[in-house]
């Protein structure tokens, strides 16, 4: 297509039999990358494929710097995948999907960015190993996952052991301490009570106990007939309700008559 004229304007005039019109879709598109079988760092084969998004942003070097767009996209990214996969083992393979991506797409863009194309994002869609290599990545982690559940369990039953032996514990050490305090309490009780009981033995029955102490040896001498000299003075007298009488006596030395005689036994003859 060639330019014509310009009057404040482009203006292109196609000759006939000469130029052709070529459209060009400037909308962002998408290319397939078949599956093909790549080998992982620790000589595991994997069957890898992918998917390009690119879009035109110069539709002259598209059609005149690349010949079939498709078809070298297509093997530039298998090449690459080629190196990507073979660079890390299949564990690290099938965890970096992302960072596949992202060098894949940068490797790409770099490539594609002469021909007039802009590289916008690179998806790795499946990277499947082998039959047998997925059944024991399967026994692994079902025996991995058994494992840890086994060891959860044991430590789930272990800390309940723990907490219950604790709990015990702290049961018979309250306990304890409540029995301690309780036997403490009654005790206190209990000499309390006595202490009250003995002050008012002190106050109340003291004096009273040793009048009736002295009214039994009375009883018991005056059963035996036995006549005893009582001294004016002596608190017997009171006891006996004597007080008056001998209050009654005469004073003097001339009016007391004179006793009899004493015989040692203390009877009087």
């Amino acid at each position: 297509m060639d330019a014509g004229i310009f009057f404040g304007f482009l203006l292109a005039v196609i000759m006939p039999f000469v130029d052709d019109i070529v459209r060009v879709d400037m909308r962002e598109q998408v290319i397939t990358v078949p599956p093909q079988k790549l080998i992982t760092k620790d000589n595991v084969t994997v069957e890898v494929d992918a998917v390009v998004y690119y879009k035109v942003i110069d539709p002259v070097k598209s059609q005149y710097e690349v010949q079939d767009f498709g078809y070298a996209c297509t093997t530039l990214a298998q090449t690459n995948l080629r190196n990507l996969i073979g660079d890390r083992t299949l564990d690290e393979t099938l965890v970096a999907r992302d960072m596949i991506n992202n060098n894949l797409r940068h490797v790409l863009d770099e490539a594609t960015n002469g021909w007039g194309v802009k590289v916008t994002r690179v998806e790795v869609q499946k990277i499947e190993p082998p039959r047998d290599i997925t059944d024991a990545m399967s026994r692994q982690m079902k025996a991995e996952r058994e494992k840890r559940a086994a060891v959860l369990e044991a430590e789930g039953i272990k800390q309940s052991q723990i907490l219950q032996a604790e709990g015990k514990k702290q049961s018979e050490i309250l306990k304890a301490e409540g029995d301690a305090q309780a036997r403490v309490t009654r005790a206190n009780a209990e000499a309390e009570a006595i202490k009250l009981v003995s002050t008012a033995a002190e106050t109340y029955f003291k004096d009273r106990a040793e009048t009736m102490r002295r009214l039994e040896v009375l009883n018991n001498t005056l059963a035996q007939n036995t006549k005893y000299i009582v001294p004016a003075n002596s608190s017997l007298v009171n006891v006996l309700g004597l007080d008056s009488a001998v209050h009654a006596l005469p004073k003097g030395p001339s009016d007391a008559p004179a006793p009899p005689p004493a015989s040692p036994t203390g009877r009087s003859i």
